[in-house]
């Protein structure tokens, strides 16, 4: 499994759609400033998560983007789907796989067994974390962060 920068920020906009989601639908250039990601590569991840069905586009004046569902919904296996495809450490991982006719092994190879209970395992964690959960966390550490910026300052101020 590869965790390339499509997965990664598209986990970091969901994030932060969910963080900003009282605001009403979130401007792509907002979203890109905080983010630290670019406006037209912010564009093309975002394609990929409407077409999975996470986030919705909204148009024209006060338009922006909002999540498609519920963040308790949506779990961190699906954006990582949304950009990646399925969650296999190696093409041999699922049976589902179209490429495994390419492997004469596949009856016969132990290592194999291993592969699919590592996809398993990796696919069951990321389903079990909900973008809810990673919204309180973002906060928690805001919280946290905040704290201590101001513990500091008082400290050397």
């Amino acid at each position: 499994m590869k965790i390339t920068t499509n997965s990664r920020y598209s986990l970091r906009i969901m994030i932060d759609l969910c963080l900003h989601s009282d605001q009403g639908p979130v401007l792509r250039q907002d979203i890109a400033a905080r983010q630290d990601i670019s406006n037209k590569y912010l564009a093309h991840l975002c394609r990929s998560l409407v077409k999975a069905g996470l986030i919705r586009s909204v148009k024209g004046p006060g338009g922006g983007y909002l999540l498609a569902k519920s963040a308790t919904e949506i779990t961190a296996a699906d954006i990582y789907r949304a950009t990646e495809g399925e969650i296999l450490p190696l093409f041999c991982s699922s049976a589902q796989n179209s490429r495994l006719t390419s492997c004469r092994r596949i009856e016969s190879c132990a290592a194999h067994l291993l592969w699919e209970q590592l996809s398993a395992s990796m696919a069951s964690f990321l389903d079990s974390v909900t973008l809810q959960y990673l919204c309180n966390s973002a906060n928690t550490l805001q919280t946290f962060c905040s704290a201590n910026e101001q513990i500091h300052h008082s400290l050397t101020g």
